[in-house]
């Protein structure tokens, strides 16, 4: 049976706006609409009706699943999408860790049971799958790479810009970083902004960057790296809470006193940073609004609105760690 790709490319339109067309929205010129109603009687093309329009919203989240299942943020996003969506559509939520399984999942989503997506964790194969069938979709996060779907992030780079400007204003010199892995963006925008703020305060950082997984494990190993190398370190900006504590741990094991010796910012604002202690100076993303814009934008693009990217602001919470 013909799909809504083939019908796309005999109109020679996307599949977005052949989606458009089909789904009656007002946002389409007329030349191409014709097109497309060419094209769905040339090929007697039917779309799948099995779910009604207003039925629900599907969130496939492509990330690990030891992570998802322990890292609270991903519940406090979709509490944000839940919050907005109200009684308007119903939230299936899939999870699924590797690019293979995320593509089969991509099999279903395209079968017509859910009105759009909310794609968490970008992977290029679903992506291209989605986007190939015509499915709204919004993304939660900038893409490492550049794509042609909108989404919804936090400002990182200038929230470790912040937090880089605040240590150095409180007088701290040898500030290192515990980056995020460099094949996600969120690892790659901290990194960005630390460079940059400490370019802007002439500052250099030979041997002050080191790489850790988000994980409390990879925070302390990475801190014991920056110590090895740089004795005199006294400050850190780590990419995740989860990594500030580790290193909060590397550095009591070894007599450093935090705050005093060597000041730590966290990044998240993950409920861990106020429980441990000294409680985390950290870099909060609004993760509840985030998944709140997210559904928002994709609700706007099921009813024909344009693709648009946000980024909404971070802000620096003192505490007493920095």
């Amino acid at each position: 049976m013909p799909t809504l790709a083939d019908v796309a490319a005999l109109a020679g339109v996307s599949p977005a706006t052949a989606s458009r067309v089909i789904n009656g929205s007002a946002r389409v010129s007329q030349r191409a609409r014709t097109q497309v109603e060419s094209a769905v009687e040339r090929l007697r093309y039917v779309p799948n009706r099995a779910a009604p329009r207003g039925g629900s919203i599907a969130a496939l989240i492509c990330e690990d699943d030891t992570r998802v299942f322990s890292d609270g943020s991903f519940a406090r996003l979709l509490g944000g999408v839940r919050r907005e969506l109200g009684d308007r559509r119903e939230l299936v939520v899939l999870v699924t860790g590797v690019t293979g399984r995320c593509t089969t999942v991509s099999r279903f989503l395209r079968s017509g049971q859910t009105d759009g997506v909310l794609l968490i964790g970008a992977h290029d194969g679903p992506c291209a799958a989605l986007r190939q069938a015509g499915i709204p979709v919004v993304l939660g996060g900038r893409p490492l790479h550049a794509m042609s779907l909108p989404y919804v992030d936090a400002d990182d780079r200038g929230g470790a810009c912040a937090a880089v400007d605040y240590l150095a204003g409180s007088g701290r010199r040898a500030i290192g970083t515990i980056a995020g892995p460099p094949d996600r963006a969120a690892g790659v925008n901290r990194l960005a902004g630390y460079r940059a703020a400490m370019a802007v305060h002439g500052a250099t950082s030979p041997g002050l960057i080191t790489y850790g997984d988000f994980r409390q494990a990879s925070g302390e190993h990475a801190m014991n790296r920056l110590l090895d190398r740089r004795p005199d370190i006294d400050a850190v900006l780590a990419a995740s809470d989860e990594m500030a504590v580790g290193a909060l741990r590397a550095l009591r094991r070894t007599g450093r006193r935090v705050p005093d010796d060597v000041a730590v910012v966290g990044f998240d604002d993950a409920p861990i940073a106020g429980r441990v202690r000294p409680r985390l100076t950290t870099v909060r993303r609004p993760i509840e609004e985030m998944g709140a814009r997210m559904a928002r934008e994709l609700l706007g693009r099921i009813a024909g609105a344009p693709d648009r990217n946000v980024v909404l602001d971070t802000t620096l919470i003192i505490r007493d760690s920095a």
